[in-house]
């Protein structure tokens, strides 16, 4: 099915609007970034020269080609609002303007290469590109390049910053995805290593939660009532109750629309509080209510893992859908408006989910009535994934948006499934191959940016 085609990495890097900035990884690789031929960056100027220079101006050269303030300024701008907005620590200006100058170094060389190698992206890639990222944010082209514009983002910068991170991503497959190579050998390693760890580091927990706040200055009865409240949801909970339900009626987190789920996270992503209340607890171990500054929590295990170690048992699910690709002679909105009038047609019982699907999806599942077959979490694409997962068996999304087109989906079955030891190692050679990846991603960049010759100027003006 083409839903399942591997996710494109640049989305990673790629989504502006309502989600991370286009250049969010800079701060994080900037430490390993720093120049090794002892070059140092200049000292930031005194204020009384940096309020006469109103002016754009070089602050260093990679290969001759200029890196200018106002890219370092920009770049800063993006970086600090990205930063505030997942209350993240933000270094120090003087220090965010040479970390962010050493990334758009190493870039601008990795471009450079790039452009030596003769890669090259056109316009087809780069409008793919850009209706992925509209897709995303669940906007149409046309809606997203109208947002953007009015958050004052100009539309060819913007085009510009994508084509440069898909143009990188390109260089990085050619000179590195492609030459990495996991041996058996290197499975066996890996199992080895992790075999039996608890390790908090290496801990991933899938937690859900019903949130109920307690304001600061509450008196200590209606303290009293919210815990009682509480503790009669974690009572229901511990009974049998459906606890997306429970999340959806009575938390106060933002996660109650997913059924108060967080979706699986690294332990170290988690409050301290929910990781030592539930990392002894089994899958389907109700906890709670557990007090934080905040209010009280009532918390279930979905599921828990050792980073590292793939489990015996997976979550499947058995759907069908309906899809219709845009094209110039149909809209997103035509195609909206038309799988809603499918699904009132299903919901009415004028006809099948089967029939419809046979008769218009535009996808190779149609001859099996839109029937995907048993597929595990990760296997399609982010939209289509998020939508499917808030549905139970038997019930219909309404229409949604993905890169493909807009689909109608229909949740059939739910199981768990037992790994075969193939299927495992086979998900164990992909963690490692991510890793190798990584490894060997870190080394190319400070090669690369080693072999530079990189000029600096004047220091970015904060």
């Amino acid at each position: 099915m083409t839903d399942r085609s591997p996710r494109p990495r640049f989305l990673r890097l790629a989504v502006w609007l309502l989600c991370s900035s286009l250049f969010g990884a800079s701060v994080v690789h900037a430490q390993a970034l720093r120049p090794s031929s002892g070059l140092r960056v200049p000292a930031a100027p005194a204020a009384s020269s940096a309020t006469s220079r109103t002016a754009d101006f070089i602050v260093a050269l990679v290969n001759s080609e200029p890196i200018t303030n106002n890219e370092v300024r920009q770049r800063m701008v993006r970086l600090e609002q990205q930063l505030t907005q997942q209350s993240a620590p933000v270094p120090e200006r003087d220090q965010l303007a040479r970390q962010v100058l050493e990334q758009i170094i190493s870039e601008r060389a990795q471009l450079q290469l790039g452009t030596e190698l003769g890669i090259r992206v056109d316009e087809a890639a780069l409008a793919q590109a850009e209706q992925s990222i509209a897709a995303q944010n669940q906007l149409t082209p046309e809606e997203f390049r109208r947002r953007i514009a009015a958050d004052g983002v100009d539309i060819n910068q913007l085009r510009n910053d994508l084509r440069n991170q898909l143009l990188l991503q390109r260089v990085r497959e050619r000179e590195v995805d492609s030459k990495v190579r996991v041996t058996e050998a290197d499975i066996d390693d890996f199992i080895r290593e992790r075999q039996g760890s608890n390790d908090v580091a290496s801990l991933q927990l899938h937690l859900a939660q019903v949130f109920m706040s307690v304001p600061e200055d509450a008196a200590p009865e209606r303290v009293q009532a919210l815990q009682a409240r509480a503790q009669g949801v974690a009572d229901r909970a511990r009974a049998g109750g459906d606890f997306g339900e429970l999340a959806r009626e009575f938390s106060e987190g933002a996660e109650r629309v997913n059924g108060g789920q967080f979706g699986m996270r690294p332990a170290n992503r988690l409050p301290e509080l929910f990781v030592e209340a539930t990392r002894s607890l089994s899958a389907g171990s109700i906890v709670g209510p557990l007090r934080s500054p905040a209010g009280f929590h009532v918390l279930k295990v979905i599921e828990k893992r050792q980073a590292g170690l793939p489990d015996v048992t997976v979550n499947e699910t058995r759907a069908r859908h309906i899809l219709l690709r845009l094209s110039p002679q149909l809209s997103e909105a035509d195609a909206v408006a038309r799988l809603a009038g499918y699904r009132q047609q299903i919901a009415s019982g004028q006809a099948t989910f089967e029939a419809l699907a046979r008769e218009h999806s535009q996808d190779g599942s149609a001859q099996d009535g839109g029937n995907l077959g048993w597929a595990q979490t990760g296997q399609f694409v982010p939209e289509f994934e998020a939508a499917m997962g808030r549905l139970r068996p038997g019930e219909m999304s309404p229409p949604v948006v993905s890169r493909f087109g807009v689909h109608l989906i229909r949740v059939d079955e739910r199981r768990q499934s037992t790994l075969s030891a193939r299927d495992q190692r086979e998900m164990v050679r992909g963690m490692v191959r991510e890793q190798k990846i990584n490894e060997a991603l870190r080394t190319w960049v400070l090669d690369v940016r080693g072999r530079a010759y990189v000029e600096y100027r004047e220091a970015p003006l904060l």
